[in-house]
């Protein structure tokens, strides 16, 4: 692996690795509440938010587009409860309606600013931008020790690290009171622990991993992500602890391999150009899953223990 393989693969398979961890771990806890659709949820209820706010700042920027997705996920939540109150229906079929709504509007809205030059598009939206971000002064693997080729790291690579790093601290100094909560709630009610407050601190967490990979590995990865290395790493083990390290496994190993496969499968093959890296890594989550589903030791289901 030359010089090219640093400037053209190193940086985006990096981010795609970030990026999926970022969301497995969340998932887990989200998938044992039975809130796994929540990453999906979250995926189609930012896109409006993220191209309103890029439509009135002009620019692709991580503070405004954070805002923009925050501000469309509160809409989303008071729309939510205005549907499911005016018509008397469930909250699931509420959470439908304006999550499809949302999302298509989203849509709409990048077919109307791409038709005028706007830089964001369908295509970026779903399958992200991972096969573009290119380290221009990663001349070598000795430009892992140049402080100036450093400066000249794709920005999502270092959003995606820090992201990575808050949900992982999250997760490490709440590990007790998430997993207590998840599992018996009315338990971690009687020891004192903050309930609703750890329900919503995740999915707040989900809303961040989510918003801040939206722009480099586009929707299809994010809920790949939230779902399928929590529900492999679920027919591995019975233990918490265990599970989420067999999904962070599983989570890189979809990154990797499936940009690997995207990238150079394909030539492998005979064939003249790549396939999508969003796509693959997805397909590869997917078949790391459905291989758990088959010949995973607790597939059968079964108590989770601590």
């Amino acid at each position: 692996m030359g010089p090219e393989f640093v400037m053209l693969s190193l940086p985006p398979i990096l981010i795609g690795l970030c990026a999926a961890l970022a969301c497995a771990l969340p998932g887990n806890f989200l998938l044992l509440r039975r809130q796994a659709l929540i990453g999906d949820a979250i995926s189609h209820v930012v896109l409006p938010g993220i191209v309103v706010a890029f439509l009135l700042t002009g620019r692709v920027a991580a503070v405004p587009m954070m805002l923009g997705a925050g501000a469309a996920a509160l809409v989303s939540v008071l729309l939510i409860e205005a549907v499911r109150r005016l018509g008397r229906i469930e909250p699931g079929a509420a959470m439908g309606v304006v999550f499809s709504a949302m999302f298509a509007g989203g849509v709409l809205l990048l077919e109307q600013s791409s038709a005028s030059g706007v830089h964001l598009d369908v295509q970026h939206a779903l399958y992200g931008n991972l096969e573009s971000l290119i380290w221009f002064d990663g001349h070598g693997w000795g430009a892992l020790l140049d402080r100036e080729a450093l400066r000249g790291l794709p920005p999502e690579l270092l959003r995606m690290v820090a992201v990575l790093a808050v949900v992982a601290l999250f997760t490490g100094l709440f590990w007790r009171a998430l997993v207590i909560s998840t599992f018996d709630e009315g338990f971690a009610r009687t020891l004192g622990l903050p309930v609703r407050a750890l329900a919503l601190a995740l999915v707040a967490m989900a809303a961040m991993a989510a918003v801040a990979a939206f722009d480099a590995v586009g929707s299809i990865i994010v809920i790949a992500m939230f779902i399928c290395p929590p529900a492999a790493a679920r027919m591995m083990t019975d233990r918490m602890g265990t599970q989420v390290a067999w999904s962070a496994g599983f989570a890189a190993l979809s990154a990797v391999l499936g940009y690997v496969l995207a990238g150079y499968g394909p030539l492998w093959l005979g064939y003249d150009n790549a396939v999508s890296a969003a796509g693959m890594i997805a397909g590869v989550s997917g078949g790391i899953l459905g291989l758990t589903a088959v010949f995973g030791p607790c597939r059968r289901g079964g108590a989770v223990v601590v």
